[in-house]
Parts: structure tokens; sequence; C-alpha cells
């Protein structure tokens, strides 16, 4: 199980100091996924990795989803 499931599982045991650590963990794998997108944009583009991960996490926010 790799540290995101875990930290899935524990927030979905109620581990209230879970829910921190998972937002780290997914914010920091989804702007290594952004800047890695963005290496294949032309040079001139002005959208940055930060605003496409932000954009990201609001719609996940927005959408309920159930995690497995």
């Amino acid at each position: 199980m790799n540290d995101v499931s875990v930290l899935l599982d524990r927030a979905a045991r109620g581990d209230g100091a879970a829910s921190p650590e998972l937002f780290a963990a997914l914010h920091a794998e989804l702007r290594t996924l952004a800047r890695s997108a963005m290496r294949a944009e032309r040079k001139d583009h002005t959208l940055q990795p930060t605003a496409l991960v932000n954009e990201a996490v609001l719609r996940l926010v927005k959408s309920p989803v159930s995690w497995e």
C-alpha cells in the first residue's frame, strides 16, 4: 500500500490528522504531474503548474467522491 492509500484508509477510519497529510501528499503529486504536463505545452502559454493543480483541487472538492 502506498502512502496515499494509507492516508486514505486513515482518513476513512476517522483519523483527523490524516486529512492534512493526505492533502499535502496529493498536492505534491499533482504538482509533479502538472509540471510534467506543462513541459509539452508551447513556450508562450500562461498557465502555471500551481494554477492547474488548484483548478484540479477545486474540482475534486466540489464533486463528492468515494475514495477507494
